[in-house]
């Protein structure tokens, strides 16, 4: 399953540069695909959409930094766990129950991101 940060987040930061997907962004900033990985063109969304992997898409959040699902592979295929879970001094990194994802699909979604 995704990572998800909680609202007990202090925006700290510590997390974001951790993200070996580039999947953490800070309150308010628009996010796109292709930040920090090889996708280029078209890319299948997680809710059946297609998009450009360059598309800005708006904020999840205005108020903490968040992960965008689509691109959290709880790290799989780079670190043992989620670093974003392992740097977080307040905890508010945890499992996002709505997300369940097997390692599989994890790495599969790694390898589509990082071609």
């Amino acid at each position: 399953m995704a990572i998800k940060i909680t609202e007990e987040c202090i925006n700290c930061g510590a997390c974001e540069p951790e993200c070996p997907n580039n999947a953490i962004y800070e309150a308010g900033a628009e996010w796109r695909i292709a930040d920090g990985t090889g996708v280029k063109g078209d890319f299948l969304l997680e809710n059946s959409l297609l998009t450009d992997a360059n598309k800005a898409h708006a904020p999840i959040d205005q108020e903490v930094y968040y992960i965008v699902p689509d691109k959290c592979t709880e790290c799989q295929g780079f670190h043992e766990e989620p670093q974003c879970a392992a740097v977080c001094p307040v905890d508010c990194c945890v499992p996002d129950l709505d997300r369940e994802e097997t390692v599989e699909q994890l790495l599969e979604k790694k390898e589509r991101l990082h071609l």
